[in-house]
């Protein structure tokens, strides 16, 4: 009677611990899949846009006309300081995403030329140069096609992303010229868990 209360207590607690009694093989409980991609909110998104997604495709898209601050320059962190600094001073509230205009290297990697702050909408603010660094424009509505992905935003994610785009481009016999990478997660986010899209402006 002893055994058999002690090999009671027993299961219980690795039933506790493990969620599950282990079964007589002696395998290992089966560990549930990973959640697919999610887009993690961090601001309100631009009044109108759509939301990022669906993961891992290409897809048509339509914007509405918006309003953004710019300003020029390669350096991802200089350009953000200098974007944050403007909308700070100006009373602008934050939104996602940020938009990076990308353009082709002669080593056939893309890289960052100009960065962009979305205003709410085209009724936040004003237009006109802030300084000598930053201008805001309102920018006609845009169809393009967009690959979002959730991960790093590396060279090899980008590749992959401007792979298939230009897939779907020669398919439908379209051109671009004009790409935008939009970055949806700040540094709070793990990279493994930001959004970010990929897109090419259909003329």
């Amino acid at each position: 009677m002893k055994y058999l209360i002690f090999l009671a207590v027993v299961t219980v607690v690795v039933i506790s611990v493990f969620g599950q009694p282990l079964s007589k093989g002696g395998a290992s409980p089966v560990t549930a899949k990973s959640a697919p991609p999610a887009y993690i909110s961090e601001s309100p998104l631009p009044k109108g846009w759509p939301s990022p997604g669906p993961f891992n495709e290409v897809t048509e898209k339509h914007y509405p006309a918006s309003r953004v601050a710019l300003t020029v320059g390669s350096s991802p962190n200089f350009s953000f300081w200098t974007l944050f600094k403007h909308i700070r001073r100006n009373g602008i509230p934050m939104s996602s995403p940020v938009e990076m205009a990308m353009k082709d290297e002669p080593s056939g990697s893309m890289k960052m030329h100009q960065m962009g702050f979305l205003y709410q909408s085209t009724e936040v603010g004003k237009t006109g140069a802030d300084g000598d660094d930053v201008i805001v424009r309102d920018l006609h509505p845009l169809v393009v096609l967009s690959y979002t992905w959730q991960g790093p935003r590396d060279e090899k994610s980008l590749s992959k992303a401007r792979a298939a785009i230009t897939a779907v481009l020669t398919d439908r016999h379209l051109h671009s010229s004009e790409y935008r990478l939009l970055g949806y997660n700040s540094p709070s986010v793990p990279k493994k868990k930001q959004t970010h899209e990929l897109q090419a402006v259909i003329k």
